[in-house]
C-alpha cells in the first residue's frame, strides 16, 4: 500500500517528515500513516507539473488519447482491489464501491474519445480584411481537490478531461479517503501518463497547501468538489490571481412525487437517490415533497424498505448501508433528527446512531415534517428522509426552489408533459424524471446557484480545461 507522496513521477516522503492517520470508519480501528504534505511540498508538485505540461501538451491528440484509454483498461483489470480499498477507507459497501470504480474508469474512455475532437473555428470577419480564428488551448497546471465519498469518481471526472486537453495536474485527495487516489497515481504510471503530469500530494494541512499551489505562478486553474462553505473561502483565494474555477458544492435536492406517479417505481427510485454511498452523496435526495393523495401510501412503503435495508462493514456481502464517514457525521445527523422531531415530524423508521464499532447511523422516515423545518435546509448528508406533504403545486415548487442550492430535483408522475414543466421550473442543473440515478459521463453534471460553477462530463467537460484564443489573420 503506498503511503508516500507522488511528485514528478517518484514517490518521496513530506519534506517536514509529518504524517496523519487514516481509519476504518466501520471499526474505528487505524489502517495506515501518510505522509502529509507541507506547503513545499505543494509548490515542488506545481513545479514539476509546469515543467511536464510543456512536453505533455504537444503531444499528439491522438496519441493522449491511446494513454487514457489504457488508463481507462488498467481500472478495469484493477477493479476489485481499487474496490476493497474504497470500502476499507471510506465504509461504502462493496457494490457501491465496485459501481464507482467502473462509473470512474468510464471517464477516461469518455475523454479519450473527447481527446480528439477539441475542436476550432475559422471564418472571415465581416470587414472581410482577415480571417478570424479560434482555437482552444490547455490551461495549463490545474488544482485538483476532492471529497471522500467517490475516492476515485471525483478525481477522474476532472483528471481525464484535463488530461485529455493537454493539462498537468496537481490532487490533493481528502485526508479521510488517500490511499485510493495514491493507488490511482501509481496506476496511471503503469499505463503511460508522463512523469509529472499527474501529482498527487495528500495532506493534514490543507490551508497551508493550497495557498501554496494556488499561489504557484504555474497554476491556472482550480477543480473543486466539496461543501458550498469550503468551496466559497477556495474562491475568494482564487481571485487573489483570477485563475479559472471549476467547483461542484453542495446540494439539497428535493424529490418529488405526485399523486399519479407509480408509487413502487417512486419508492425504489427514492432508495437509490436517497441510500447511495449510505446517502453520503451531492446528489442526494434530501427533502421528499409527496402530494396528499399517495403521501400515506408513499410513507409506509419507503418505511418498509428503509427499514429492510442490510446495515454493517462495507465488505460484507448484502451490506447496504455502511457507516458514515466519521463520528462527526453522526452528530449532524443526529441534532437534525432531533430538530425535527421536536418541531412535530414523527419517526417512522430509525433516527438513532447504532450502539456498535464504528460511525453508524440508521435508515430513517420522518413524516409530517414543516416546509420550513431545519431539516429541509440543511445537506443531512445522511441516511435520513424527511416526508412533506403538499396539496398546492406553485406553492411546493415555490419552497422546492427556496435554497441557495440547486444542483439536482427528481420528479415522479406518469404525466410525462407534467414532469417536463416542473423539471423546467426547478433551479436546479440536472433533473432526473422518473429515475433515482442520474450520473452519466456522456451528460454535463453540475448545479446553479451556490451548488456550483461550470459542468463536469459530456463536451463541455473538456473545454472547461481549455483556453479560448482569437488569432486574427491578415489576407
Amino acid at each position: 500500500m503506498q503511503t508516500q507522496l507522488f511528485i514528478g513521477g517518484q514517490w518521496r516522503t513530506s519534506s517536514t517528515d509529518s504524517t496523519f492517520d487514516v481509519f476504518d470508519p466501520a471499526t474505528g480501528d487505524l489502517i495506515v500513516a501518510v505522509a502529509s504534505a507541507s506547503a513545499d511540498d505543494a509548490r515542488a508538485a506545481c513545479t514539476a507539473a509546469h515543467t511536464a505540461q510543456q512536453h505533455w501538451a504537444a503531444v499528439a491528440p491522438r496519441d493522449k488519447a491511446e494513454v487514457l484509454r489504457r488508463c481507462f483498461e488498467i481500472m478495469h483489470e484493477h477493479r476489485d482491489e481499487l474496490a476493497r480499498l474504497i470500502v476499507r477507507e471510506s465504509g461504502k459497501p462493496l457494490a457501491d464501491a465496485v459501481g464507482e470504480v467502473g462509473y470512474a474508469a468510464e471517464f477516461f474512455r469518455w475523454n479519450s474519445e473527447e481527446a480528439v475532437r477539441i475542436r476550432g473555428s475559422i471564418g472571415t470577419a465581416p470587414s472581410g480584411n482577415n480571417q478570424i480564428i479560434v482555437r482552444h488551448p490547455p490551461v495549463g497546471v490545474v488544482v485538483i481537490v476532492t471529497p471522500w465519498n467517490f475516492p476515485a469518481a471525483m478525481i477522474t471526472r476532472k483528471l481525464a478531461p484535463a488530461l485529455a486537453a493537454g493539462n498537468a495536474v496537481v490532487i490533493k485527495p481528502p485526508a479521510e479517503t488517500p490511499l485510493t487516489a495514491l493507488r490511482l497515481a501509481e496506476l496511471f504510471a503503469e499505463a503511460g501518463i508522463p512523469d509529472g503530469v499527474i501529482n498527487v500530494t495528500p495532506t493534514a494541512d490543507a490551508g497551508a497547501w493550497f495557498d501554496a499551489a494556488v499561489e504557484h505562478r504555474a497554476t491556472r486553474m482550480v477543480s473543486f468538489t466539496g461543501s458550498t462553505a469550503t468551496g466559497q473561502k477556495l474562491l475568494r483565494r482564487c481571485a487573489d490571481r483570477v485563475l479559472k474555477v471549476v467547483m461542484e458544492l453542495g446540494g439539497n435536492a428535493p424529490f418529488i412525487v405526485f399523486d399519479d406517479a407509480d408509487i413502487d417505481a417512486a419508492v425504489a427510485g427514492a432508495i437509490t437517490a436517497k441510500m447511495r454511498h449510505s446517502a453520503q452523496t451531492c446528489t442526494a435526495a434530501n427533502r421528499f415533497f409527496v402530494q396528499a393523495g399517495v403521501v400515506d401510501e408513499f410513507t409506509a412503503k419507503l418505511t418498509a424498505a428503509m427499514g429492510a435495508v442490510a446495515i454493517g462493514d462495507g465488505i460484507t456481502e448484502g451490506v447496504e448501508c455502511g457507516p458514515l464517514i466519521h463520528d462527526a457525521a453522526v452528530q449532524k445527523v443526529e441534532a437534525l433528527v432531533e430538530a425535527a422531531v421536536a418541531a412535530g415530524a414523527k419517526i417512522e423508521v430509525g433516527g438513532h446512531r447504532l450502539d456498535r464499532p464504528g460511525s453508524f447511523f440508521e435508515p430513517t422516515v420522518l413524516s409530517n415534517v414543516a416546509f420550513d423545518s431545519l431539516i429541509t435546509r440543511e445537506e443531512i448528508f445522511g441516511p435520513v428522509a424527511p416526508i412533506i406533504t403538499f396539496t398546492d403545486i406553485d406553492e411546493m415548487i415555490n419552497h422546492a426552489n427556496d435554497t441557495e442550492m440547486g444542483l439536482i430535483g427528481y420528479v415522479f408522475t406518469s404525466d410525462l408533459a407534467r414532469g417536463l414543466n416542473v423539471g423546467e421550473r426547478l433551479q436546479a442543473g440536472m433533473v432526473a424524471l422518473n429515475r433515482g440515478a442520474i450520473s452519466d459521463p456522456a451528460a454535463p453534471f453540475g448545479g446553479m446557484k451556490q451548488s456550483g460553477l461550470g459542468r463536469e462530463g459530456a463536451s463541455e467537460g473538456i473545454y472547461e480545461f481549455c483556453e479560448t484564443q482569437y488569432i486574427g489573420v491578415a489576407y
